[in-house]
Formats: structure tokens, sequence, C-alpha cells
């Protein structure tokens, strides 16, 4: 008992030392603990004092930034691109305004999460949206199934119909956008010339391309602040945007049209592949008009074959036969070796290098006016010959045939010549009736507006415009010699002529028919390009027209029953348009008595 109560008096003394010397440690680790969190408050509120003073006083502008990022938006007017007129003010390419149809894929998901739908649009809109689109369900699908993308385009360049069929099927996440979309009234008549525009309104062909950024306006720009509602609160800053520039051709759209109609009846009656044909002006260089066969409808081009686009007109060089001829007559009368009274023999044979050259008929003793009237090769090889080479190559150079025309039009060609530093006299016969040289319609239609204005030759141009050309006329053949030229080519459309044809009731018309067969590998095969290169009127020159028609496929292949009565179409037509009077004293003599009878 009593070692027991000794054992309970020590456990209470031990326990009682116990309690005093946690009661003497505890408030010292409650200091330690309160000096702990106090230090942490005070640096965490120093830190964030800091931060502050940093954001604000030291570099503010990350913070700045921010904020404008949120409430400063830009707004742009809307801007058209400029117009295309033809010379007379009709318009050729217009803007119009158009909508855009774009989705937001993260507004589709979110409206999918709300709705618990397994698909991200309803179904019945959804099909309705494809259809009108002209799309399939999946093709849309695909466009808006990732939902971190907030823009998306699912059409461009809608009509307004459609427009307004999307809008009222009231869709979440598919809206409409402002944009313009250009338009060309004249259709498939003048797209060689004009070109067109991408769906981004970028010009990508003809003058669209060449004079895009003149074309191009920049929008007025507005600097904008908005509150959180999105609503307009303060104007920051306008900028003013440049006005897009407007473009006047030298076209004039009434002959383009007529000349486009009567181009494309005659590829279908003659079955040619292909056809072509330049209107000069030939005082000035501008060209009134150039169409082309097969052509495009530039408001459709989902269903244009790549070999419709092509300007054939300045891209496609061809070797022009008997169109050329009156430049070997030019070349003796401006050399000396000949003069308007020559006397050519084409009765003897001819044979050069081993190669005879020949005639369809032996006339024997020929003029000047005569080889010309009925294409005697021996005629021109014999005067071709008669010149330097020198002087000869000059010529063809300095009548424009090896260069480009001045026009600036995109994809044209300088023509295709091979210079030699010797050549035989058949390749020279060669040259002098069309061949050895390859040159384009327009090269062509430069040549003969050149003998037309009397040996002066003027760069082509197709912008109408009151500032000089870079080229400078030149003068390449005397007037004399030029207008001794174009009267020996009147005869070429007498009855006897190789191209009556080609006649104008009413006026003088000069020119030349050309017909060449086509080059193939090894040789020539049996393809035909039929030209014919006239001017009119003969008296008072004020117009130079070439047709071209290509590879006929029917039983007429001259140039002389395809492409003459083509070129008397259009050039009658276009004479009418421009009020140009007759000078056919002939016709005028029995119009008027045939005026007198009647009455």
């Amino acid at each position: 008992m009593a070692v027991n109560a000794r054992r309970r008096s020590t456990a209470k003394n031990r326990a009682s030392s116990d309690r005093q010397a946690k009661q003497n440690i505890s408030p010292i680790l409650m200091q330690w603990r309160f000096l702990t969190v106090l230090f942490s408050v005070v640096l965490v509120f120093f830190c964030l004092a800091a931060r502050a003073a940093y954001i604000q006083v030291i570099e503010p502008d990350a913070l700045i930034k921010q904020g404008d990022n949120r409430t400063i938006r830009v707004r742009d007017n809307p801007t058209y691109r400029g117009l295309i007129t033809d010379r007379n003010g009709q318009q050729l390419a217009v803007s119009v305004p158009a909508k855009a149809i774009w989705a937001d894929p993260m507004v589709v998901h979110a409206y999918d999460a709300e709705t618990g739908s397994t698909e991200p649009l309803d179904e019945r809109r959804f099909e309705a949206l494809a259809k009108v689109l002209g799309k399939d369900v999946e093709s849309i699908y695909t466009t808006v199934k990732n939902p971190k993308r907030r823009f998306a385009y699912l059409q461009r360049q809608v009509s307004p119909a459609m427009a307004n069929f999307v809008e009222e099927l009231a869709i979440p996440g598919i809206y409409l956008r402002n944009e313009s979309k250009r338009y060309y009234p004249t259709g498939e008549v003048s797209p060689h010339v004009i070109g067109f525009t991408n769906v981004d309104d970028e010009g990508i062909e003809g003058i669209e391309k060449l004079y895009n950024d003149w074309l191009t306006g920049t929008p007025d720009k507005r600097k904008i602040r908005r509150d959180a509602k999105g609503r307009q609160v303060e104007i920051i800053e306008e900028q003013e945007g440049e006005k897009a520039g407007n473009l006047t051709l030298t076209i004039d759209q009434r002959i383009q049209a007529l000349a486009y109609r009567e181009l494309k009846e005659a590829t279908l009656y003659y079955k040619a592949q292909s056809a072509s044909v330049v209107i000069v002006d030939v005082h000035s260089g501008e060209i009134l008009a150039l169409a082309n066969t097969p052509s495009y409808n530039p408001n459709d081009r989902s269903t244009v074959s790549n070999y419709r686009l092509r300007n054939r007109a300045i891209t496609d060089a061809f070797e022009p036969g008997s169109s050329l001829k009156p430049l070997a007559v030019i070349a003796a009368l401006e050399y000396g070796t000949a003069t308007r009274d020559t006397i050519i023999d084409t009765s003897e044979t001819m044979r050069l290098g081993g190669i005879y050259v020949r005639d369809g008929v032996n006339r024997g003793k020929l003029s000047l006016r005569e080889v010309l009237k009925y294409s005697s090769n021996k005629g021109t090889s014999q005067l071709a010959l008669s010149v330097d080479k020198t002087f000869l190559m000059d010529l063809y150079y300095n009548m424009g045939l090896m260069s480009d025309s001045g026009s600036n039009m995109i994809g044209e060609s300088d023509g295709i010549f091979h210079e030699r530093s010797r050549w035989s006299d058949h390749e020279i016969a060669a040259l002098s009736f069309g061949y050895n040289i390859s040159v384009t319609t327009m090269q062509l239609a430069r040549m003969y507006a050149t003998i037309a204005n009397g040996g002066i030759k003027m760069p082509l141009s197709i912008i109408k415009s009151e500032e000089p050309a870079l080229e400078a006329p030149e003068r390449v053949i005397s007037e004399e010699t030029a207008y001794a030229v174009l009267e020996m080519m009147e005869s070429v459309l007498e009855d006897d002529g190789s191209a009556k044809l080609a006649r104008v009731p009413g006026y003088r018309v000069a020119g030349k028919t050309g017909t060449s067969k086509k080059a193939v590998a090894g040789g020539y095969g049996e393809e035909y390009v039929n030209i014919f290169a006239g001017v009119a009127p003969v008296s008072d020159p004020q117009i130079a027209v070439v047709v071209l028609i290509n590879e006929p496929g029917g039983d007429l292949y001259h140039g002389g029953s395809t492409a003459a009565p083509t070129f008397s179409k259009i050039t009658a037509g276009a004479l009418q348009m421009l009020n140009i009077a007759p000078d056919d004293n002939d016709t005028l003599a029995r119009v008027t008595t045939r005026e007198q009878s009647n009455d």
C-alpha cells in the first residue's frame, strides 16, 4: 500500500511538472507562428504593391494594350473596284454589292453543348443550308467541325436571294458578311480584253490584272472605342482612304459587239478551230475592237476550259503567208530597185537552192500592182532578192513585226523570227511571201495601220489617255511609197483579184489575203490559216482591220473565201458606226441614179 501511494505521488508530480513545462513553452510557439503569418501577409502586400507600381508606373504599356485590345476596333467603310468603260462611256466592268456566308465554329459547337444535340446544327436547317449552297451536308460539317476555329467561309459572293434565305434560317454560328462582286455587262463579247477578277476582287487576267493597283482603292478607316456591350463611345482616329481609279478603254463596244458576232458566225460556218479580229484607228493607234473565238462568259467561269481564256490575237503567232507580200514591194520601192512602172517577168522557171518557187497560174509579165493583185510568189521573190538583205531585215523590224505592239497587254507575243548571219536565196524568197516568220494578229494590224498612216508607225494603245505614249510615232517608210502600195492593194478586190469577197459597198478598200499551211514537226501539215488584212476607205484611210480564221474545217480553206467575206461584214458595220463617209464614186453614182429614177 505504501509502495502504491508512493507511485501515485510520483506520477502526480511528473504530470504537474509536464503541465508547467508546457505552459512555459506554448507562448514561444504562438509568437513565431504569428510572426510568420504576419511576415507572409506583409510580403504578399509588398509584392502586390510592387507589381502594381511596375504595371502602372514603370511599364504601363502592356496593360494599356490589353485594355485597348478589348475596347478599340478599326472599322473600314466599304470600297468598290473602279469602273472600266469603253470610249463612249458604256460600262464594261462594274462592282456590285454581294454577301459572303461564313461560320464561327466555336459558336456552332457552343450551341451544340447548350441544346445537347449530337449534330453541330439542327438537321433540317443544316440540310436546307447545304441545298441552297449547292453543297453536300458532310462538306459543311467538315468546315465547322473544329471548335477552336473562329472563322471559316462557307461560300463567297452569293446572290441577294441566297443571302436572304440563309439569314432567315437563323442558324447560330452562321453569318453574312458584306463584300463586292465584279460584273461584266458585255458577257462573252469582250472578256479577252477586260479579263476578270478572283473571289477576293483581285485582277488575274487582261486589263483587270494589268491595272489592278489603279482599279483597287483603299477604304476609309475609323478607329473607335466601344463599351462592354459593343456600343461605340468614342471616335479615336479617322483616316481617309484612296479612291479607286476608273479606266476608259479605246474599245468601241458597238464595233466590238459587231466584230464578235460576225467572227462567231464565221467560226461556226467555216467549222474553224478559232478566229481573231483586230480593228485599229490608223491615225491614233487606238484599238477599236479586239475579239476572239472561242470565248467565254466571265460572269460564270465554273465550266470554262483554259483554252478559251487565251487572248489569241496577241498570244498566238502564225506564218502570215501572202498578207506579208506588200513588204517586198515596199522594200524594192524604198531601196530603189523598182519603180511604180517596173515590170516583173514571172513566166520563167524559178529555182532557188534546188527548190522551185511557183505560182498557181503562169501570168507572164506583171506590174507591181498585178504582183499583189494575183499574189505572185515569183514576183515578190524577185523583188525581195533585188534588195540588200540587211535593208530588207531592217524593214521587217521597222514595221513592228518582231516587237510588241506597244499596247502592253499581258501575254503579248513578239512573234517568232530566227536571226541568221547568212540567208539563202530561197529563205529570202520564202520570207517575201510570208514564211520563215511568225507574227500575231495584233502585229499584222499594226503593219497595215502603218501603211495606211502614210508610213508613220504608231504604238497601239488599249487605254484612252491624254498622256503621251512611251513610244513616239516614227516614220519608217516614205509617204509616197505607203500610198502607192495602198492603191496597188486596192486591185486585190477587183473582179479578177484574189479577194473580191472583201468588198465593202460604198467604200474603196485595199488589202491582201493570206493562206498559209500550219507547221508541224518535220514540215507542214494539211491545216491552214486564213487571213485578210485591209484598210478603208482608201481615199482617206481611217481603220485597219485584220481577220484570221484558224484551221477552217470545210471545203473552203483560202483567205479569199473565208477571212475576206468576214472582213467585209465587220468593216462595213464599223465604217457606218464611225460615220465615215462613202468614197466609192461608182457606187455613189449608182445610188444617185437609182434615187433619181425612183423620184
